[in-house]
Order: structure tokens, then sequence, then C-alpha cells
């Protein structure tokens, strides 16, 4: 790969700052895909959106730090603090104040509250975010109608600089639909003050707050391992390396992957975080306060631009009912953005019980429901994505701190159910917990301040008070739905009790021969469309020739166990394709890994009936580019 041209000036006092003003050569992303029958080439992503914070070539920069250090050197950029690059065995070794792992709204917030922190008390503080997509946003996808409220408190002026956050939500609709009807009930959201959004563009936006106040964002690299010293304690992570082919051999690119250190660690990486569930695992961190295990749903979502006649800005629907059974727990939304455009989607809970239920295509019937064909009749798909969410709510919380650092947003699980948003309890999680952060460092503090304040905060009354919500939809949607009624309109969350999940996710699906199976109609190519032309449009891309992100626990489960008695759960679950079973030599079945589509949902790692899937992180840069979702 080519190096950075680059020529160091022994006189400047900001060396990393110095390097934006030289001409760079970059290396070429890897042009060799393979793709199967079931996949397609995705084209670029549309987005340039973030070109102008700069931080898709300071991945490049991060890359190729090596020319800079033999032994140690210390370093400064755009005004922050001194951190310390060091050189062992092969591997650069950074060292920061504050560590971070993932940029989506937790992460950025954290980071930003910490650089106001140290302009505040004016105190030096290095801090670091890493994000496995190849932009910052990339990776994001949410439904999504925004509360303010957390970004009032950490950006009160963000109306007057440019914020991505422009259409206001103007009506609240809720229907229950049957197959052929929506029955309008009286809607339960009040979506007064918030406003209908792309998430993946205000983060971008956080993204460039976040870097002007000094933060060193680096997208394009995978958080692969965590780093413990002599105690136990969390010191950082590792960055995957770069370059192995899929026989694990080193490719003429090959680039090890790098030691992040920081005096705290904060853990942001989303919904069931791969490194966040091994540290929860690890320090027992559900135990530690009685909390339940997670459960999750699958989010799959478009962005269609419509006919302008048809478009109502602001206008909020959500759903309950058909396509869905009334066993299976889930809804869908239709919210309708700026340019013509809506955000369409379908979440169902991972709790389902047939194996026969695929949940793309259960998306897929939802746009032939009359009232919803309706609006996209003429209209045009710009983007897919689909994302697991947590939605165990109060019961399901960990104690979110380890030595050495903290657990912020949806890897926490700090989402509403009843409101369906999570977006500012993340950030709010992510302020508060750099706030502790800080006083560890600076003031001598503990990190359970952070634990404290979030408990005394407006996210655990929110969520305490919505806490039974979800839970009452284990008996069935109309049980559900009459609980749910009584604690929303009545009771408010002051029930003297509190509801307890289910069977965790993957234990509550049925074997396939007490199920139904379940047969779809194939898609008209005009509402609903097969997963290549879908994935096409999530832009999603990893090099072929690298090893499975998705690993077996053990090889003969597929074959022996998921296949014989769960009809292949795996293949349908997936919104991207990824699992197929294809016929070996010998005409019997054999499970097809098809890395290369993943989505990174998070699906398999949550639903297999088996807990065989295993999912890690791929190269970095690899995954679906988001611009609107």
């Amino acid at each position: 790969m080519h190096r950075f041209l680059v020529k160091l000036s022994s006189s400047s006092s900001n060396p990393l700052r110095s390097l934006k003003n030289k001409r760079l050569i970059l290396p070429l992303l890897p042009s060799s895909k393979s793709f199967t029958s079931s996949s397609v080439s995705p084209p670029p992503s549309p987005s340039n959106a973030s070109n102008r914070f700069g931080y898709p070539y300071s991945a490049e920069l991060f890359r190729n730090l090596s020319p800079l250090s033999s032994n140690s050197r210390t370093l400064g950029v755009n005004g922050s603090s001194s951190r310390c690059i060091s050189s062992e065995a092969g591997r650069e070794s950074i060292e920061y104040d504050v560590l971070i792992v993932g940029a989506g709204p937790a992460g950025l917030s954290a980071a930003i509250r910490l650089k106001q922190l140290s302009q505040e008390k004016n105190i030096d503080l290095s801090v670091c975010v890493v994000e496995k997509g190849a932009e910052v946003g990339g990776h994001i996808i949410s439904g999504n109608v925004f509360e303010p409220l957390a970004l009032d408190e950490l950006l009160p002026h963000w109306r007057q600089e440019h914020a991505p956050i422009e259409i206001p939500a103007s009506s609240d609709k809720f229907w229950f639909l049957t197959k052929d009807r929506a029955i309008s009930l009286p809607s339960p959201f009040d979506n007064k003050g918030n406003y209908v959004i792309s998430l993946s563009q205000l983060v971008r936006w956080l993204g460039g707050k976040a870097e002007e106040l000094g933060t060193e964002i680096y997208p394009g690299f995978s958080a692969s391992e965590v780093l413990y010293d002599a105690s136990d304690k969390v010191v950082g992570i590792a960055t995957k390396d770069m370059g192995i082919s899929k026989d694990g051999s080193k490719k003429e690119n090959f680039q090890p992957g790098v030691d992040i250190k920081g005096r705290v660690t904060l853990f942001a990486e989303g919904c069931r975080g791969s490194l966040s569930e091994r540290i929860i695992k690890k320090y027992k961190l559900r135990e530690e306060v009685n909390a339940q295990h997670q459960t999750y749903a699958l989010g799959i979502k478009e962005v269609w631009e419509i006919d302008e006649s048809k478009h109502n800005p602001g206008e909020v629907i959500h759903t309950l009912g058909w396509p869905l059974d009334p066993k299976t727990y889930g809804g869908s939304f239709l919210y309708h953005m700026n340019d013509r455009q809506v955000a369409l989607g379908l979440v169902v809970a991972l709790n389902y019980h047939n194996p026969f239920l695929n949940p793309y295509e259960e998306f897929q019937k939802l746009k032939h429901h009359p009232a919803i064909k309706r609006i996209l009749e003429g209209g045009t798909v710009l983007q897919y994505g689909a994302r697991t969410l947590n939605e165990g709510g109060f019961q399901s919380i960990p104690y979110p701190i380890f030595p050495g650092g903290a657990i912020i947003g949806c890897s926490a699980g700090f989402l509403n159910v009843p409101k369906i948003k999570g977006t500012h309890t993340a950030m709010k999680s992510g302020m508060l917990a750099a706030e502790a952060a800080f006083g560890v460092i600076h003031e001598g503090l503990h990190m359970n301040t952070y634990w404290d304040n979030l408990r005394d905060s407006w996210v655990w009354k929110e969520l305490y008070a919505a806490r039974n919500y979800r839970p009452a939809f284990e008996y069935g949607l109309l049980p559900g739905l009459a609980v749910s009624a009584m604690e929303h309109y009545v009771l408010k969350g002051k029930v003297p009790f509190t509801l307890k999940h289910g069977k965790a996710d993957h234990e509550a699906t049925d074997l396939a021969r007490k199920c139904t199976p379940i047969v779809y109609p194939k898609p008209d190519g005009v509402l609903s469309f097969d997963v290549p032309t879908s994935l096409y449009r999530s832009n999603t891309n990893h090099d072929h020739d690298q090893p499975s992100h998705l690993r077996l626990r053990d090889p003969k489960i597929p074959e022996k166990v998921n296949f014989p008695e769960y009809a292949a759960p795996e293949s349908r679950y997936c919104p991207a394709r990824v699992y197929e079973y294809i016929e070996d030599e010998e005409g019997k079945p054999k499970l097809q890994i098809n890395a290369q589509n993943c989505l990174h949902c998070k699906a398999c790692d949550i639903k297999d009936p088996k807990q065989n899937i295993e999912w890690t992180v791929p190269e970095g840069g690899g995954g679906p580019a988001y611009s609107l979702m």
C-alpha cells in the first residue's frame, strides 16, 4: 500500500495538524470482491457530507502512524493535550486520557462533553474515538423521531449551528392494521417538540462538533480486542489487523493493528456491541445489580422518495397488528422527512416463536397494505438497512461500570420502548459517563459517580416509568395493549411491581415440527424487492479476501441441529442473506456464510437457537455506508 508522502518539520509544534496541509497519496481501497448468487456489488456511498469535517482522511492518517515514531513520541492534535505513541514488537501503542469505542450518539456526546469540561476547567485532556465504519455516521440507522432534550443540554445553540434537524413532528397517527384496513386508535405518542431526522446525518454533524473541540476521531478501525493490565483492569483496545487473507496468511498490504490505551475507556458500540458483551460477561455486570437478560428486536428500514402530493413533512405514523401474528410483538413506522422523503420500517421482536417467520419478507408484505401502498406508489427507494435494538428497558440495564471504564448508550440498553426512542437517553448516558471520567482523571473521583448520577437523572425516571410496557406483551397482543394502556393512561408507571421478561430470544424459538411454514409472495419489483436488490441500496461492502467475522463455535451445529430441528432459521432471520444452505458433494445441506453481505445488524448473534454464531468485527471500513438512515 502507498504511504503518505509527508516530511515532518522539526520545528513544527503540531506535527499531526501539519500533515493535513501536505500532499497525501492515500492507499487504494481493496477492489477485489466476490459476491455469491445472493449478493450484489454495491455502488459507492452517495454521501460526501462528512468530508467537510476532515475525519475520512484522519483514518488514513492513523493507519500510517508508524513513520512518526521509533520507540515513543509525544504529539498533540487540534489543540488537544499530548498523548504518547510508542512502538513495541511491531505494533503501535497510543495512549490517551480517554478512549471511546464507537462514534455514535453516545460516544460522540461523551467526547464533546469531555472536551467542554477540559475547556471550562482549562485542563488538557486527550480524547480519542475509534469507529469501525468507513465514515462517521456510515453505520448509523434509526427511525428516527428525535427528542432534543439531551442535545439541548449538550449543545444549547444547535438550532443556530446548522444541525440537520429541520422537520418538526407535525402530527401523530396510530393505526391498528388488519390485512386490508387501517383502524385509527388514540395515539399514545406525544411528539410535540420532537423532530423527524436522519440519525446518520445527525451523527456526522456531532462528529464535526467533536473534532472542532479537539477530539481525535478515527473511522475505519475495528476494535477487535480488549486490553487488560496485570490486575485485570481494562486499559484500552486493540484494532484489527488489516490485510489478512481468508487462509490466514498476510497479504502484500498487511498492516498490524494498533494498541490504543486510555486511562478511562468508554464502550459505545451500540446494541449488542461485541466488546461490550465480553465486558458484561467477564465482570458479571448483570449479576452485579440483578438485571435480567436483554431482549431485542430487529428493525428493517427503507427511505423512499415519494410524490410531492403525498408528502406531509413531519407526519408521524405508527402501527400495530398485520402483517405480524398476534403472538409476535412488533409494529411499523412511517415518518415524513424533508425533500419528499419518507422513512418506512418494521420492527420485529426477536423472541418470536415460529422459525419459519422471516422479518425481511414480513417487511415486504407490509408495503402492500392499502394504507401504506397508496403512499409509496410512484415513489423510489433510496436506501435500505437493518439493525437490532434493545427492548429490555429498565429491567435489563447492567451495572455499567468495570475496572478501567464504563459502558454507555445502547451497549448498555437505554431505549424507551413505548416512546420508541433511545437516542436522547444514549446521549445523556454518554454525557454523564464523560463527567465521571473527567472526575476520575482530574479530581481523584471514582467512575461510580456515573452510576449514581445516571440513577438520579431523567433517564432513570423515564425508563422506570416505562418498565412494564414491553414485558406485558409476553401474553399476546391484546393483553399487552390492555396492560400498556392502563400503565400509560392511568397508572403512569407507578405500580408497585415490575414485570419480568420471558425467555431469552434464542430460547423462544420453537422446533419446526411444532410450527406452520409461512409462504411469502414473490416480490413485484415495484413495492417489494428481493434481498440482493435491497442489499445494493445499503452500500454494503467488505473485502472478500479476509477471514469471516461470523464464527461458528461448533461447525457441526448448523447441519446437525439448526437445519433438521429448526428448519434453518439463520436463512430467514438475517436481513442480508448472509446464511444460506447449499448442497455439498454428497447432496447434503451445508451452511454457506456470505460474510461480505453482512449489514452488522447482529441478529445472528442474538437469535441463533444454540447461540452458536459469534459476531466479531471485520476489517475496519467494511459494512454498510448509510447516508440517509
